[in-house]
């Protein structure tokens, strides 16, 4: 569902990304860690056709995302780390019009915002405005913002950033549904997170895929931790830490 093939991109003399290559499969939970200035956020950038790569190929849905981005941003659904939400509307409001954004049709729309806003549990606050929200709130706007339209793929950036312990485990558990249901790419500062919530993490540095962990790998949010730091060479971004 998601394809990269030597992704390069160059930002002037700075190599962001050197050759980039991995592979999500059809309903895998997938963790993408790696140190500040791995490449995670140009990596993003390009599979939402927001930033076109200098080399390399990417292919989202079996769509390339240089030739063919109406058709890949039709099937993603994008959460980045901080949130576009506009503040003086209420969560409805914001639905309704990223609905109009993505084009869902006007049959059946107000049954699949009902839906959306069930799985992300934001009803209680769906006549609210969005600035009046807490952060845990607006997380889940977010999360909510990016399955309309029912995608099949989510790229989620920092989905638990600043939450408290009790709305991580709240988030956790939303991304864990889509288990087997859509294709999810997430990436985290929170280790032990990503241990809990992936079956497969891709571990990148200096612009490179360095190592691909599995289940055998990740038994612990320690065991990720130590494998991390071994194949990045450092704590650059802190103990248990990823950005």
């Amino acid at each position: 569902m998601i394809e990269a093939a030597g992704l390069t991109r160059t930002f002037g003399s700075v190599r962001a990304l050197d050759g980039l290559t991995f592979r999500v499969g059809r309903g895998e939970i997938v963790g993408f860690v790696g140190p500040n200035g791995a490449g995670k956020t140009t990596t993003m950038r390009i599979l939402t056709c927001t930033l076109p790569p200098t080399a390399g190929a990417a292919r989202v849905a079996g769509h390339d995302v240089t030739e063919s981005p109406h058709e890949v941003r039709r099937r993603l659904g994008f959460m980045p780390e901080n949130v576009p939400l506009y503040p003086d509307a209420t969560v409805d409001e914001l639905l309704r019009f990223t609905a109009e954004l993505k084009g869902v049709p006007t049959p059946g729309l107000a049954s699949h915002l009902d839906g959306v806003v069930d799985r992300t549990g934001v009803g209680a606050v769906r006549g609210r405005l969005v600035g009046n929200l807490s952060k845990g709130y607006r997380q889940r706007v977010g999360l909510a913002q990016a399955l309309v339209g029912d995608p099949e793929i989510l790229i989620l950036d920092e989905p638990t950033s600043g939450l408290d312990p009790s709305q991580i485990v709240e988030i956790r558990e939303l991304i864990l549904g889509f288990r087997g249901e859509r294709t999810v790419l997430v990436s985290s500062h929170i280790l032990g997170e990503i241990a809990r919530t992936c079956s497969r993490v891709l571990i990148v540095d200096r612009g490179r895929l360095v190592a691909e962990a599995g289940p055998g790998d990740l038994a612990g949010a320690g065991d990720l931790e130590a494998l991390y730091l071994r194949l990045t060479g450092s704590a650059r971004g802190g103990a248990g830490e990823a950005s």
